[in-house]
């Protein structure tokens, strides 16, 4: 997908770096995206759900909150509020674009700030939190012994996630004072909630609070045994694909839980993740499925594998052939399944080939068939498996004319 820089004025005036995630097609409508305390726009949660929610027709902006990534300006001046007037800001800054944020969607402490802006913005429908806490005051629990000191002294360097960071004692009063219920109870938006039952860092406790606070439409969807950082592909995946097909019904969008649709007769595949090999396949402008490579080849193992893709191309012509023939002979066949198996072997050990020294591909097929059928009748039908046109098609000289897009 593409991902244009950019950059916007914060609450204190210095430049925010963001990225804008669009679609390769049309865009349905705009998000935000706020990330986890102490994180920051490119960590693995915000790019993989942006960029997912990108490929199903929803542009995103994901920026990196004062002080943190790539942003101007000192954390240590920062605090929940001035999180939440980042947002709101963010939101300002896509409006004077020409594409309003209609989706605001927040992770942990990011999905407290979502709650706690969103009756700010007009132009927002929709509200997804991801492992949010529903008092921010939560995030005091990862100070541990330094709350003292903090109070004490004014600030402390607190160690998170392996990194350096100065609290002062602002942020604690800021989080202390901040109520998250009476906005959520006002925000008049409809909200939808994902948390993982097993979340370490926030317990469920906060989704059912943050669940009960709100009015209706609400939702409520479970992360299963996702981590709090949905550090795994597959979690983020599903967090994303949950997320377009539920806004698809409260933002009127048409159906954007598979990527915008290729013209008829076409197969688009682009990709779906920069940093692996997951892709989306389209075929025309109805049909999706994913494609990948196993984790032990780098992949996230979310798809079928591209010689997995050539070889149920074979299996399902060769089940539909056999199944076409039976149907026109009036033969009693019940079901029809094929095995495939891909493999490279020296041309010498072919049955059909000249030989050599070279290596060629191999799909090794076992066709069952099930139903009273005579012996004379499966021998006719494991001959027309070869009629099949994609194994004619395997088994020709084939021509590949590539061109510049």
């Amino acid at each position: 997908m593409p991902s244009e820089k950019l950059t916007f004025k914060g609450h204190s005036g210095e430049e925010l770096a963001a990225r804008f995630d669009t679609p390769t097609g049309q865009v349905l409508t705009t998000a935000i995206f706020a990330h986890c305390f102490t994180c920051s726009k490119d960590n693995l949660a915000a790019k993989r759900i942006s960029q997912r929610l990108a490929s199903a027709g929803i542009a995103v902006l994901r920026f990196d909150f004062t002080g943190l990534g790539h942003s101007e300006g000192e954390f240590a001046n920062t605090h929940f509020s001035s999180n939440v007037e980042d947002l709101r800001l963010a939101a300002e800054f896509l409006e004077s674009q020409g594409t309003p944020a209609r989706l605001l969607v927040g992770h942990s402490l990011g999905g407290a700030a979502v709650l706690k802006v969103a009756s700010q913005i007009d132009t927002v429908k929709a509200v997804v939190t991801i492992g949010a806490p529903s008092d921010p005051e939560h995030v005091a629990a990862n100070f541990g012994c330094h709350i003292d000191e903090i109070h004490k002294k004014g600030e402390a360097t607190v160690s998170l996630a392996g990194r350096g960071f100065t609290i002062k004692r602002e942020f604690l009063e800021d989080i202390a004072a901040a109520n998250l219920t009476p906005a959520i109870a006002k925000m008049h938006k409809a909200l939808l909630v994902l948390h993982a039952p097993l979340d370490e860092i926030v317990s469920i406790d906060n989704a059912a609070d943050i669940f009960k606070a709100a009015k209706h439409p609400k939702s409520f969807i479970t992360l299963d045994n996702a981590d709090h950082l949905l550090s795994r592909a597959e979690d983020a995946e599903y967090a994303a694909s949950v997320i377009a097909t539920w806004a698809s019904r409260y933002l009127d969008l048409p159906k954007p839980a598979a990527p915008i649709g290729a013209p008829e007769g076409v197969v688009r595949v682009s990709e779906s993740d920069p940093d692996g090999f997951l892709q989306d396949i389209n075929g025309g402008p109805r049909h999706h499925l994913l494609s990948d490579e196993p984790l032990a080849y780098g992949g996230s193992d979310l798809g079928l594998s591209p010689y997995q893709l050539v070889s149920s191309g074979l299996g399902a012509c060769t089940s539909m052939t056999i199944r076409m023939y039976a149907r026109r002979k009036k033969w009693p066949l019940k079901h029809v399944s094929v095995d495939i198996t891909h493999d490279k072997i020296h041309a010498a050990d072919c049955d059909h080939c000249d030989g050599g020294t070279h290596k060629i591909d191999q799909f090794h097929r076992i066709i069952t068939l099930q139903g009273d059928l005579s012996d004379d009748q499966r021998d006719r039908l494991m001959a027309i498996a070869d009629k099949c046109p994609v194994h004619r098609t395997l088994e020709s000289e084939i021509e590949i004319v590539t061109q510049m897009g």
